[in-house]
């Protein structure tokens, strides 16, 4: 699956921060936006999986983003969500510190992930968009997250 739908040159994305950076994934990949739950530690797992929630009957492993990225911990608060996406079939939890809106930007406007240091693993950025005063970056989930690491919670 493509990291981004492309219409008519416009890519539509969901966009949330993490510190204080900005970034998005494809809506299409967004089934639902959550506030914060109660989350089940999983024993065993991968450090960036907070555990599993029960979402209406399914049980869904929650990685919290901040662990994935290496940022700095935090506690949760009134403006933390847990996204609900679909990973290559598998639907999983991303938590983020808040999600921003809903942004319809011009392919034109993203640039290539610019060259960084060796010891930085940059594959799973899908480009930078640059909008007035702000960049976006652009993540592949796909990449971001294989579904072995998470799906082999089940």
């Amino acid at each position: 699956m493509e990291a981004f739908a492309v219409t008519d040159n416009v890519l539509q994305l969901v966009t949330f921060t993490l510190g204080t950076e900005e970034y998005a994934i494809d809506i299409l990949r967004v089934q639902e936006i959550n506030r914060m739950t109660d989350i089940t530690i999983v024993p065993n797992a991968p450090p960036f999986v907070e555990g599993v929630v029960n979402l209406r009957g399914k049980v869904i492993p929650v990685v919290s983003l901040r662990k994935k990225f290496e940022i700095e911990d935090r506690a949760s608060d009134e403006s933390s969500r847990v996204m609900i996406v679909d990973l290559q079939g598998v639907t999983i939890g991303l938590i983020v510190d808040a999600v921003s809106e809903v942004l319809r930007v011009s392919s034109d406007i993203v640039e290539s992930t610019p060259p960084m240091s060796s010891n930085i693993d940059t594959e799973f950025i899908f480009g930078i968009a640059k909008l007035n005063d702000r960049l976006i970056i652009l993540l592949d989930i796909d990449k971001m997250l294989d579904r072995t690491s998470v799906g082999s919670l089940f």
